[in-house]
């Protein structure tokens, strides 16, 4: 059934179509990200795998390799009983620090990289805040293709050696994501970076898929995402819209949350502007390094997932992410990425406010391993 699923790519913005079957970037007509559709009338149910790839028909990739699955997705949905009694919250984590490459990164670079290989791309290049580069350069290795990976000289060290240890091309800049896209214009390789091609954004959806059947097909009240590209989060809204038109979730979506920090908040900014797009937000740092992308491309359609599920998105400081991170080490054992902490911390923070009722159910993403970050300073 699967191949002939895939129907065309979509603009985010002015809906034009595009050929699926082409090596795409960004739409001819407005330079906006593109978003892959199917025929959803041909979508069987998940298969057997315990993997990301259980979800095949809703997959961009034709003829899917099983060989070339490293047994990413598919991750636990954890209780935290004692975190929630302390929050007032009733919390469930989904870990994506046991996905390979040890961050939800792998996702996308496991779709994105296998439908570039599909289509006859030679190689790949991309700015990163660290574990999306690690994730690219590995699965490009696997794939047989080249990778030059680009990033901030403040990047976790271990995603350094990761690219490294594949034997990709590094160049390590200062500045933010951004100066490291800039420090990309000289390579004539297909750019992979975030939500300049169509497939990344297909891997990190699975999680929305994830989360509503590890709930026996239904939907938690809210989930909150710690955003910076917000590919992730754009996913998620995408598989619930998908889900929904399938018919294996019905009733009201979940609200959906943008975390950022204070020292890099354009979306949170934007949101309470009632803006449609985000601005540039100067001198942007926070050791949350995941979330230090200054203006996101796809910054309309996380706002439009915002607003269409009635969520929210909340800016916290780094000391509170640091505080909340100890924390859930101290009460449940669990050792999370900073970009994950910051989703505790925005849960205390909706407490406070009442925008999240203790009786909510909420899902927070950790998106990566604690122990990917040993030396970072909050």
């Amino acid at each position: 059934m699967h191949g002939d699923v895939l129907s065309h790519l979509e603009c985010a913005r002015c809906g034009r179509e595009h050929d699926a079957d082409a090596v795409q970037n960004l739409c001819h007509e407005c330079s906006s990200p593109l978003l892959a559709r199917y025929d959803l009338t041909k979508v069987g149910r998940p298969t057997a795998e315990n993997s990301l790839w259980r979800y095949r028909d809703v997959l961009p990739v034709r003829e899917p390799d099983p060989a070339f699955s490293l047994g990413e997705g598919m991750t636990p949905l954890i209780a935290l009983p004692a975190l929630s009694r302390a929050l007032d919250a009733r919390v469930l984590m989904k870990d994506e620090s046991l996905v390979p490459t040890g961050s939800f990164k792998a996702r996308g670079a496991a779709v994105g990289v296998a439908r570039a290989r599909e289509l006859g791309v030679e190689g790949i290049k991309m700015p990163t805040n660290g574990n999306a580069g690690a994730a690219w350069a590995l699965y490009a290795v696997r794939a047989g293709l080249r990778s030059v990976i680009a990033m901030p000289e403040d990047a976790p060290l271990i995603t350094r050696e990761e690219v490294l240890a594949s034997g990709a091309e590094l160049r390590v800049v200062p500045g933010t994501i951004a100066d490291a896209g800039k420090a990309l214009a000289d390579v004539g390789l297909f750019d992979a970076s975030t939500l300049r091609e169509p497939y990344r954004i297909e891997g990190k959806k699975t999680m929305g898929y994830e989360i509503a059947e590890q709930l026996g097909w239904r939907v938690p009240d809210v989930i909150v995402y710690p955003t910076g590209g917000g590919v992730g989060l754009i996913g998620i809204h995408k598989a619930l819209h998908e889900m929904r038109e399938l018919g294996w979730i019905d009733g009201k979506l979940p609200r959906l949350v943008a975390v950022q920090s204070t020292g890099c908040a354009p979306i949170v900014r934007a949101f309470e502007q009632n803006a449609a797009e985000s601005e540039f937000w100067a001198d942007a740092y926070t050791g949350a390094f995941g979330i230090n992308v200054p203006k996101p491309l796809g910054d309309f359609m996380i706002l439009r997932a915002i607003a269409e599920t009635g969520g929210t998105a909340v800016a916290v400081t780094d000391e509170q992410i640091a505080l909340d991170r100890e924390e859930c080490a101290r009460l449940e054992g669990v050792f999370l990425c900073p970009e994950g902490a910051a989703t505790i911390s925005a849960v205390r923070a909706l407490r406070g406010t009442g925008w999240l009722a203790p009786d909510d159910e909420v899902v927070v993403l950790n998106t990566g391993a604690g122990i990917k970050y040993p030396a970072v300073r909050l």
